[in-house]
């Protein structure tokens, strides 16, 4: 399979996408001298949920944000709104981040669904381990946010052996979380992360 670092001109018309920028030229610079690149096609959708994994390092974040910012993709993640303060907050925000408030009433499922409802493009990513440790069971709260939202699931990847960030097939939720939980985690199977694998 092809390895490279996606240009602007190659990503989907529908994908969301930043402007150009001497950012994005260094950016894929470093990915490069560091022997990073990318394997797949991004999907031609303008809304989805994209999971992540296997996350075991905070690395990964790194390299998914060097990448994000490198190809010119428009792509949100999450935090506490604790972090969105002062220059780390503008920091954050500058680079996708949203803030969420983890105790307010409506859940952050919930917050994240209102985000899709109000815009016409919008990726949204999500480490579905919900943390770096091993655990034997994914947080669903990315399942809930795609299902509610009606939108599909981005699966994406790091694989630490050869050094590549990829993008496997576009998914559709079904109305069987389970099912479709056992499928997600047999396509991640094969990927290895920093620390272990899924």
């Amino acid at each position: 399979m092809k390895r490279y670092i996606p240009s602007p001109a190659q990503l989907p018309p529908c994908m969301p996408q930043l402007r150009d920028g001497l950012r994005r030229k260094a950016c894929r610079a470093a990915l490069r001298l560091c022997g990073w690149s990318f394997v797949g096609e991004f999907p031609d959708v303008s809304r989805a949920v994209v999971i992540a994994a296997p996350h075991s390092s905070w690395w990964d974040g790194f390299w998914g944000l060097l990448l994000k910012v490198a190809i010119g993709a428009d792509v949100h993640f999450m935090g506490k709104r604790e972090l969105f303060r002062g220059l780390l907050g503008s920091l954050l925000h500058r680079l996708g981040g949203i803030g969420v408030d983890r105790g307010a009433a409506r859940g952050v499922v919930e917050q994240m669904i209102d985000q899709f409802r109000q815009r016409e493009a919008f990726w949204l990513a999500i480490a579905p381990e919900g943390t770096r440790k091993q655990v034997a069971r994914w947080k669903t709260g990315f399942w809930h946010i795609a299902h509610g939202a009606g939108v599909p699931i981005v699966t994406a990847y790091f694989n630490y052996p050869d050094q590549t960030i990829g993008v496997g097939p576009l998914f559709e939720t079904s109305d069987d979380m389970e099912t479709d939980l056992v499928r997600l985690r047999a396509f991640y199977a094969p990927f290895k992360g920093k620390h272990r694998d899924v």
